[in-house]
């Protein structure tokens, strides 16, 4: 204060001295009776708690929309669905039996793959022995029972949803090779069009028939 008012004459600096503290005076009467009707009976309250009833005021005058629910599947029997299934031939039904117990040789899969409410489920039968695929399924739901709407028993074969698309994995043998060694695969997408598993693309893969044949040399000394 005394530096913005250095210079004046007396009389003008001790009336602005005296406005300065009329209105702090009336600022502060001012502070006091805002703080005495914001706290509502209840004292004067922190700035956290005060932000938090402003946000919820501001989000109850304008609610923030309903997200939609994300699909809940409907856990099936897959063992009863592949055996009941008119479509599943003998051989693989011969090949759904317990391997351990009452533990099937089949993984289930569920997934977006045609449209409706419900998830589709992706079957896939497998051997016990190695866990060579027989079999792969497709089940869409259709007026409250599943549907088969995609097969294939081409063993070796495996099926997997990947982002909306069914994927089946079809591994190449060649004369001679184990079963635990193809000698390459066939990758085939399909897509769900007109009702139907429609055929995208496909790729093949041939394996290296090296990997794990080739010693490893064992170093020599000082290297």
């Amino acid at each position: 204060m005394r530096g913005l008012t250095f210079g004046r004459p007396p009389g003008r600096r001790r009336r602005g001295t005296q406005a300065a503290s009329a209105a702090v005076a009336a600022f502060v009467a001012l502070g006091v009776c805002l703080a005495g009707c914001g706290a509502g009976g209840t004292g004067a309250r922190d700035e956290g708690p005060a932000h938090a009833d402003a946000v919820g005021g501001a989000a109850s005058s304008s609610p923030a929309p309903a997200s939609t629910p994300s699909k809940v599947p409907d856990r099936v029997d897959a063992v009863r669905l592949v055996q009941s299934d008119p479509e599943v031939s003998a051989e693989v039904k011969r090949e759904l039996r317990p391997c351990v117990a009452d533990e099937y040789p089949v993984d289930v899969s569920y997934g977006e793959l045609t449209p409706g409410s419900a998830e589709d489920v992706v079957v896939n039968v497998l051997t016990c022995g190695d866990a060579v695929g027989v079999g792969s399924y497709v089940y869409r739901r259709e007026e409250g029972s599943y549907q088969n709407v995609f097969r294939a028993e081409e063993p070796p074969v495996y099926a997997e949803i990947d982002r909306g698309d069914l994927v089946v994995t079809k591994q190449v043998y060649e004369r001679g090779d184990p079963v635990s060694s193809p000698s390459g695969e066939n990758v085939i997408t399909y897509r769900w069009a007109s009702d139907r598993f429609a055929e995208e693309y496909r790729t093949h893969n041939d394996y290296s028939n090296t990997a794990g044949n080739v010693p490893t040399p064992v170093p020599e000394p000082g290297s």
